[in-house]
């Protein structure tokens, strides 16, 4: 695979913010498709993969998102959204806590696969509210029997937004407790 991005893993780590102000530009698909790429390549439970993704590009279908999701309300200036949804019977001994879990790595991928590209994204939690879980469910047709666990927005940022240094050493312990 050729390389994608001049930036090394860690910068990009380091780098990444939560951005909630966007241009409304389209992002390309050929973008979307390597974030998409890039979340697939999350480690999964016994190489299980629990995951499916709805990108959802249409405008009137982000405005509805946002005007259901009170935490979200920035889908509607995002270029596309990508749901992270989490199939139990697909994870590791059908569960939903190993569904949860890969899919969760799976939404960190896109979260820095979008900063890589310049992209702006932040993650916005439907799991565990069931009336949001439920509301996205309805909008996107996604089955009873699948867990709508965030939504992603992803668009150009607005304006330029800073790394938080969130490193604390009293968080750290070494050989023990």
């Amino acid at each position: 695979m050729e390389t994608i991005t001049a930036k090394d893993a860690i910068t990009v780590i380091m780098e990444r913010k939560s951005v909630r102000s966007y241009t409304g530009e389209p992002v390309s698909k050929e973008d979307i498709d390597i974030i998409l790429r890039a979340a697939m390549a999350a480690p999964a439970a016994i190489h299980l993969l629990p995951w499916k993704f709805i990108v959802v590009t249409n405008r009137s279908t982000l405005e509805t998102l946002a005007e259901g999701l009170p935490f979200a309300r920035m889908i509607s200036n995002a270029g596309t959204a990508i749901v992270v949804c989490a199939v139990p019977e697909e994870a590791a001994m059908n569960s939903e806590a190993f569904a949860i879990l890969d899919c969760t790595c799976a939404s960190e991928n896109i979260l820095l696969a979008a900063e890589s590209l310049g992209l702006g994204a932040v993650w916005t939690a439907t799991y565990p509210n069931k009336e949001l879980m439920a509301f996205v469910r309805t909008t996107l047709g996604i089955p009873s029997n699948v867990i709508p666990l965030n939504v992603i927005p992803i668009g150009y940022p607005r304006g330029e937004e800073d790394a938080q240094d969130k490193f604390d050493p009293r968080n750290v312990h070494w050989q023990k407790w």
